[in-house]
């Protein structure tokens, strides 16, 4: 009887607060955050894509091919998987997660996550840990808390992968939003080093974050990694820019 006793109190609650959809205020099912009509408004990458960042293409382009970005400045993971564009509806909820405290769109966005990891370039090999991209100690206090880890939680629960807290962020770069490529490249070199006392020595690792722009950041975590000893680095994020 006792573990029933959760779905009862989730369904008397969806009886006494139903659920709303957190974009628009819709009314949903059980354990629902986001309605059909909002969902349908996000905007998915479909292929043609830039088979390392994932960068869409216009036009007929054959799959396999990598963006000019990603030729011109290779990038240190094997791949970044994002299903969609971090514009509109998507985009909000991020920002709103990220800079607002709306922890509560924590599974919404794991969800894109788990999504994204049905992707053909991330079935093999086999991944052994999620590392979130870390925050600097200052920004962490400012915003209390990590998106990223706390992405990367998320999608563990849903996964069985454990999540490993690899990496340490040891400059407070600022922030990269309005930065071009050149600029973000240079404000994140030597930004990161491994922690003390975690190995990732043969294992093969995702990188977490909320949004890929110019890759700048999951290039130089990615770089870290493999001087740590990964055997293989690749990257999930929410959305890409």
């Amino acid at each position: 009887m006792i573990p029933v006793l959760p779905s009862i109190l989730s369904t008397i609650l969806e009886l006494v607060y139903p659920s709303k959809c957190v974009n628009c205020g819709r009314s949903l099912g059980p354990g629902g955050q986001l309605c059909f009509t909002c969902r349908s408004t996000l905007l998915r990458i479909n292929p043609p894509f830039c088979s390392i960042c994932s960068r869409p293409f216009d036009g007929e382009i054959q799959g396999g091919l990598q963006c000019p970005n990603c030729d011109d400045f290779p990038k240190a993971f094997d791949c970044a998987v994002a299903y969609y564009r971090a514009q509109g509806v998507l985009r909000d909820l991020i920002h709103r997660f990220k800079y607002s405290g709306e922890f509560n769109l924590r599974r919404l966005l794991a969800e894109f996550l788990l999504e994204a990891l049905k992707d053909e370039r991330m079935r093999k090999p086999p991944i052994d840990a999620f590392v979130p991209v870390p925050l600097h100690s200052v920004r962490f206090r400012e915003r209390g808390f990590n998106q990223a880890e706390a992405l990367a939680e998320g999608l563990a629960k849903k996964s069985d992968v454990p999540v490993l807290k690899a990496l340490q962020r040891k400059l407070n770069t600022a922030t990269q939003t309005r930065l071009d490529r050149k600029v973000r490249i240079q404000n994140l070199r030597n930004a990161f080093r491994m922690r003390d006392l975690v190995s990732v020595e043969d294992k093969h690792v995702v990188l977490v974050d909320d949004v890929l722009t110019t890759g700048a950041t999951l290039h130089e975590c990615a770089q870290t990694l493999y001087v740590g000893g990964a055997s293989s680095v690749r990257a999930v994020t929410v959305a890409r820019g």
